[in-house]
Formats: C-alpha cells, sequence, structure tokens
C-alpha cells in the first residue's frame, strides 16, 4: 500500500483530527521496525522496538466499518508483532472514538493511563487520549 493510499484512508478514517499527510506515511513505510497489515479499505500501521509493540493507526474508511475489518487488521498486527519478538502492545485512542474503544475492549486491550487533552479537534477542541495496553 502506498503512503499515498494510507494518507487518503487515515483522513476519511479521522475527519475531526488533522490528517498525517503522505510524507509522514512515507517515513515510516521505510522505517525497519514499521508494521504494516493492510486491506484496500483499512491498515493497522505501528511498530515493533525492544519487544514491545505500538498501534500507531487503525484506519478504516468509512464505508468498510462494521464489517469486522477493523477487528481482523488488529488481529494481523498483533500476529505480525508477536512475530518480530514483541510480548506486549500498546496504543492511545480518543476518549471519545467509542466503536473503537469498543473494538479494543472485545479484543483484550485494558486502560492503563490517561493523557488530558492530548487529541485536538479541528474545531479546536481538546479530547483525553486512553492508553490501552494487551499482552501479545
Amino acid at each position: 500500500m502506498t503512503a499515498e493510499r494510507l494518507a487518503r484512508l487515515h483522513a476519511a478514517a479521522f475527519a475531526d483530527s488533522r490528517p498525517w499527510s503522505a510524507g509522514e506515511f512515507a517515513a515510516l513505510l521505510v522505517a525497519p521496525e514499521t508494521v504494516l497489515a493492510h486491506r484496500p479499505e483499512g491498515f493497522a500501521l505501528g511498530r515493533v522496538i525492544g519487544g514491545e509493540a505500538e498501534l500507531l493507526s487503525l484506519s478504516v474508511a468509512p464505508e468498510a466499518r462494521r464489517k469486522g475489518l477493523g477487528r481482523a487488521l488488529l488481529g494481523e498486527f498483533e500476529a505480525l508483532a508477536r512475530a518480530r519478538g514483541a510480548g506486549r502492545a500498546f496504543l492511545e485512542v480518543a476518549e471519545d472514538n467509542a466503536p473503537a474503544r469498543a473494538l479494543y475492549r472485545a479484543a483484550g486491550w485494558r486502560e492503563s493511563a490517561r493523557r488530558p487533552g492530548y487529541y485536538r479537534r479541528r474545531g479546536g477542541g481538546k479530547c483525553d487520549a486512553l492508553l490501552l495496553e494487551t499482552d501479545l
């Protein structure tokens, strides 16, 4: 999947946040620690460093939601991270992103911390980030 396609999917999936640029995705794609699970309608992108995985973005196109794609991508990301030696994974999710929080909870992720006002919304508002983790 190209950096441009990742940027378009991310922008569609997170319409209320600053979209990541194709350049940001390109830099991640060439890094050796990067892990990418993808389908035409979505992706799970992260990295594995020092035995830990970090899920940076799980993005699903709005028209492809509620069909199990997010769950499949998350499972593939976890499997790829385990294969690279990660024993634990973490991520940040916006407190107001109820569908994502439900997905992660159903997959066994648990809240470990909170970052107040971490996400800035396009309208100028802020939203807390919840730090979630799971054992792989």
